[in-house]
């Protein structure tokens, strides 16, 4: 009985200190759960965006996990002069402009000079299935909420990343 009972408070023991660490490690990682997420600048983990945007943007995921369904939160970083075609998405997008200037257009059409020009703190809600273009001044950083699946359709099916690379 006492072994058992020594074995069990071991085991336990084992248990809390392996949650433990976790719960610590979830605290400065993004997290898909309820835990608190607290990142600094440094901690941001930076890779290529996916396929199905143009080459040359980064993308930081901060919060959740945008290619499954639930809340997320990434950061997407685009150098000066990057263009995203038109194109929509599934659901609704809230950004907010953290650095560069982010140029957004609204239409089937990719048209600079129609384009609304919004600096840093600027903020941008865009329903699911609005037609909208895009393209940075400068090196720009925006902040991208929203509900995923996050999901890209481009209106020319010429604009896809993705069909390019596949014909290559």
């Amino acid at each position: 009985m006492k072994k058992t009972l020594l074995a069990l408070v071991a085991s336990v023991a084992v248990l809390a200190v392996t949650d433990l660490a976790a719960a610590k490690e979830k605290k400065t990682t993004a997290s898909a759960g309820h835990d608190a997420v607290m990142l600094t600048p440094d901690q941001l983990k930076w890779g290529d965006a996916p396929p199905a945007l143009p080459k040359g943007a980064q993308l930081a995921v901060l919060q959740g996990d945008p290619s499954k369904k639930g809340m997320f939160a990434i950061r997407f970083k685009m150098p000066d002069g990057y263009k995203i075609p038109p194109h929509w998405h599934t659901n609704t997008e809230e950004l907010t402009i953290l650095s560069g200037t982010f140029m957004l257009g609204i239409g089937d059409n990719f048209d600079e000079a129609s384009m609304h020009s919004l600096a840093p703190t600027s903020y941008h809600y865009l329903p699911g299935k609005k037609h909208h273009y895009a393209m940075a001044k400068g090196e720009t950083v925006v902040e991208i909420h929203g509900i995923g699946p996050f999901d890209i359709h481009y209106l020319n099916p010429a604009d896809d990343p993705t069909r390019k690379s596949a014909a290559k």
